[in-house]
């Protein structure tokens, strides 16, 4: 095997396989939410809080990896999608979901 690679991806697949880069994705999603939470001043960066983000990044894994799956993307994009709806949130994800079932349910 190469040790040669062409992107984190592959690297964190070759590491740990797919689980590793989805849940890294996902905890890197809801880093990047909580340090700029932390840099508007609504938050302290090394907090309680942070033990909060760990369920959220877990939850959002599972639910981007069933959205992939319901869009057939393949697996660097599933990570991908996965730290995008890990950085949403819940509630963020919950208002992209509302927008796209109206426009479905209208058109």
């Amino acid at each position: 095997m190469s040790d040669k690679y062409n992107s984190l991806y592959e690297l964190l697949n070759a590491w740990g396989g797919g689980a590793l880069s989805t849940i890294v994705g996902a905890m890197l999603g809801r880093a990047m939410w909580h340090s700029n939470e932390a840099r508007k001043g609504r938050r302290k960066f090394f907090g309680i809080e942070l033990l909060w983000e760990i369920p959220v990044a877990f939850g959002m894994a599972f639910i981007g990896e069933g959205i992939a799956s319901y869009l057939n993307v393949g697996p660097p994009a599933t990570t991908g999608l996965i730290a995008g709806l890990a950085y949403l949130g819940p509630r963020g994800t919950e208002v992209l979901f509302q927008k796209w079932f109206s426009r479905r349910i209208a058109g």
